[in-house]
C-alpha cells in the first residue's frame, strides 16, 4: 500500500500543467553569457567520441553503412563568449550523416554549416570520422577469400573560404629484412662447405636432398608484422573517397600485405613473396611514396611505416611527406 503522504505528491504532479512554451523560452542559457572582461579565443570547442552510423559508397557506387565516431568543433573566435551552441553542432551532425552517403562534397558543405551555426562565434571548424572499411580479399593462391577491416579517417578543417579535405587509412604488411637475410644466407654457406669437402663430388640429387633438410637452412631471416600510416589531402575535384583505390595500390606497391584466407599453398606463396621483396623500413616508404604520387585523388600525404622489429625490442620507423607541385 503507498502510504497517503507519497499518494498525495503523486496525485499533485500528475495534475500539473506542462510547461508553456514561454516557460520553455525561459530556460537559462548560461553558455550564452558574456565575461564582461578580456578573455583568450580558443582553438578548438567541441566534442569527441560521438558515436553514429555512416553511410559511404565504394568505387562502384554502392553505399555500405558503417559503425563511426566523430570529432567535431570550431574556434571560439570572440574572445568574451562564454561557449559556443554545442548542440547545434551535434544537431547539425546527426541530420546530415543520416541524410545520405557521404562525400568530400558533403563535408565541405557540413564544415561550412557548422560555422555558420555558430552565429558569428566562429571562423573556423574540424570535423574527424573515423571508422572502418570493411574489403574482401582474395587468397593468394586457392580459391578462398576473407574479409580485412582497414581503418579509415576522413577529416575537414579551416576556414569557411578555404576547407581543407583529407583522408587516410592503416595498411598492416609483413617485411623481412635484407640485412638478415644476407646473414642467413652466409650461414647456409658455411653449412654447406662444412657438409661437403671441396671437391667432393655432388650430384643433383645429392644438392636438392641438402636443400629440404633442416641443416639445409640453417638460419632464417627475420620478419615482422608491419604498419603503413597513411593522411593525404584531396584533390578538389575528387567526388568520392578514395580509400580502395589506396589500398589495391599501396598493397600492391608493398606485395606482401597481411593475408585472411590461408591454406599451405598460400603459405608458401607468401614466403616466395617475402623472399622477393625484402624491406627495410626505407624501402617501404619509398616504395609507397611512388605509388600514391601516381594517384590523381591526392594533392599533398603525410606517410608513415613502421616495423615493429622481431630483432630489436624497439620499432624501426620512416616517413615521408609530399605536396604536389604548384601548375
Amino acid at each position: 500500500m503507498i502510504p497517503a503522504s507519497r499518494k498525495a505528491e503523486k496525485d499533485r504532479l500528475v495534475d500539473m500543467d506542462p510547461p508553456s512554451q514561454s516557460q520553455r523560452n525561459a530556460l537559462a542559457d548560461v553558455a550564452s553569457e558574456r565575461h564582461g572582461r578580456s578573455v583568450a579565443p580558443l582553438a578548438f570547442v567541441g566534442m569527441e567520441a560521438i558515436q553514429c552510423p555512416l553511410l559511404l559508397a565504394d568505387a562502384e557506387g554502392r553505399e555500405f553503412r558503417l559503425p563511426a565516431r566523430v570529432r567535431a568543433g570550431v574556434d571560439l573566435a570572440d574572445p568574451e563568449a562564454r561557449g559556443i551552441h554545442m548542440s547545434r553542432l551535434y544537431a547539425l551532425l546527426a541530420r546530415e550523416l543520416a541524410a545520405g552517403a557521404l562525400t568530400p562534397a558533403t563535408m565541405r558543405r557540413l564544415h561550412a554549416e557548422a560555422i555558420a551555426s555558430q552565429d558569428g562565434l566562429a571562423r573556423q571548424a574540424l570535423i574527424e570520422i573515423r571508422g572502418d572499411w570493411l574489403l574482401q580479399r582474395p587468397a593468394l593462391v586457392s580459391a578462398g577469400s576473407g574479409w580485412r577491416t582497414y581503418p579509415i579517417w576522413l577529416k575537414v578543417s579551416g576556414s569557411a573560404d578555404a576547407p581543407s579535405v583529407e583522408a587516410g587509412t592503416e595498411i598492416t604488411y609483413s617485411s623481412t629484412c635484407p640485412s638478415s637475410a644476407a646473414l642467413a644466407r652466409q650461414v647456409a654457406q658455411a653449412a654447406f662447405l662444412a657438409r661437403f669437402q671441396p671437391g667432393q663430388p655432388l650430384t643433383h640429387a645429392d644438392v636438392h636432398d641438402w636443400l629440404g633438410r633442416v641443416e639445409g637452412m640453417p638460419a632464417t631471416p627475420h620478419a615482422q608484422r608491419s604498419t603503413l600510416r597513411l593522411r593525404g589531402r584531396l584533390a578538389g575535384d575528387v567526388s568520392r573517397w578514395p580509400m580502395e583505390q589506396w589500398i589495391e595500390r599501396l598493397e600492391e606497391a608493398l606485395a606482401t600485405p597481411v593475408q585472411t584466407y590461408v591454406k599451405r599453398a598460400d603459405e608458401q606463396a607468401f614466403a616466395e613473396r617475402n623472399a622477393r621483396n625484402l624491406m627495410f623500413c626505407e624501402d617501404a616508404a619509398r616504395r609507397l611514396n611512388l605509388a600514391l604520387k601516381r594517384s590523381d585523388a591526392v594533392n599533398a600525404f603525410h606517410l608513415k611505416v613502421i616495423h615493429a622489429e622481431s630483432l630489436h625490442a624497439h620499432d624501426a620507423v620512416a616517413e615521408s611527406r609530399w605536396t604536389r607541385p604548384s601548375e
